[in-house]
């Protein structure tokens, strides 16, 4: 009677399934912002489609409470006070670095804060969502849209 690969070797099966999610986080490639757009589109994607674990959800939360959010400084990047293109982003951005690249609070707050200086390289007022930002550009103090399927660029 042949028995299964994981009753005759529990251990190099069990070795092998970590070494493939080892190396899943290990192969996620840095985030090297170059095009507002198409990694505007990339992230909102991301947002979309990675779903957190409870775990990971925690993460994201301590690491975008301590931001404000870039349109309307009243609120932080977790919530915001709508969820507008920049938020989705932002979200997006920090749902592919937990789930895929494993990482930590300190990291996510760090590339969250230089994307939003690389989409604003002026920075924003924090004000945008209150004089009438939402369909500006990033660039232009904005939101970049409301709607995710018409970013404004």
């Amino acid at each position: 009677m042949t028995r299964s690969l994981t009753k005759r070797f529990p251990t190099v099966c069990c070795l092998a399934a970590a070494f493939a999610a080892v190396w899943s986080l290990l192969a996620a490639p840095e985030i090297v912002f170059e095009d507002v757009g198409g990694q505007s589109r990339q992230f909102i994607d991301w947002y979309r489609t990675i779903k957190l674990t409870p775990e990971q959800e925690a993460v994201k939360k301590a690491a975008l409470e301590a931001l404000p959010a870039p349109c309307c400084a009243d609120n932080n990047a977790y919530t915001c006070c709508c969820e507008c293109n920049v938020s989705r982003t932002v979200w997006g951005l920090t749902h592919y670095m937990i789930a895929k690249q494993a990482a930590g609070v300190e990291q996510v707050r760090a590339k969250v804060r230089e994307w939003i200086a690389y989409v604003n390289p002026n920075g924003y007022s924090g004000r945008s969502c209150y004089n009438g930002g939402c369909a500006r550009t990033f660039r232009n103090d904005g939101c970049g849209g409301m709607n995710a399927d018409r970013l404004v660029l």
